[in-house]
């Protein structure tokens, strides 16, 4: 993800995260740590052929712990294995920054992501209660012990989005 690719990832966000979407602020400051011999962070857009964004993903480095941002796979793509190259993508990136567990929330309502991130070994270790604001919703916090053992993502569905756009 670079700059240039801000305004239709906010429009996505928007469209998926109604009540909490990230503001431009949010991903301007996790986009000036992507970059540069001092990066932590990896945040990568997937695009059709024609260049339309069909998801985005990120990942924040510290220590040998990551986190996942965020994930987003555009509705028209949804179900096509998208979302598990993009998270394959970022467990990789974890490895690159050698990372030996990579955490995130969920909410407790999306059990579509939950099942992708227990495809890739992430177990349910606690509750975040009335994380996700404004609407009062828990999150499931969820770990993976070793990001270079997980699954590969070579093994999801071919997706509709022609590339994944990796820059760090």
């Amino acid at each position: 993800m670079r700059w240039w690719d801000i305004d239709p990832v906010l429009a996505l966000e928007k469209e998926l995260f109604p009540e909490d979407a990230w503001s431009r602020g949010m991903f301007w400051s996790e986009l000036a740590h992507a970059r540069g011999p001092g990066a932590t962070r990896r945040y990568l857009v997937a695009e059709t052929a024609e260049g339309r964004l069909a998801g985005y993903a990120g990942l924040a480095a510290a220590g040998d712990q990551g986190d996942v941002q965020t994930i987003a796979v555009a509705p028209g793509h949804q179900g096509t294995g998208l979302g598990g190259r993009l998270l394959g993508e970022l467990l990789r990136a974890a490895t690159d920054f050698e990372c030996h567990e990579v955490m995130l929330e969920v909410r407790v309502d999306n059990l579509r992501a939950q099942r992708l991130y227990e495809r890739f070994g992430f177990e349910p270790i606690g509750f975040r209660r009335g994380y996700y604001q404004p609407g009062n919703v828990d999150a499931l916090v969820m770990r993976l012990t070793d990001p270079a053992s997980a699954p590969s993502a070579a093994a999801s569905p071919s997706s509709a989005a022609q590339g994944i756009r990796n820059h760090g």
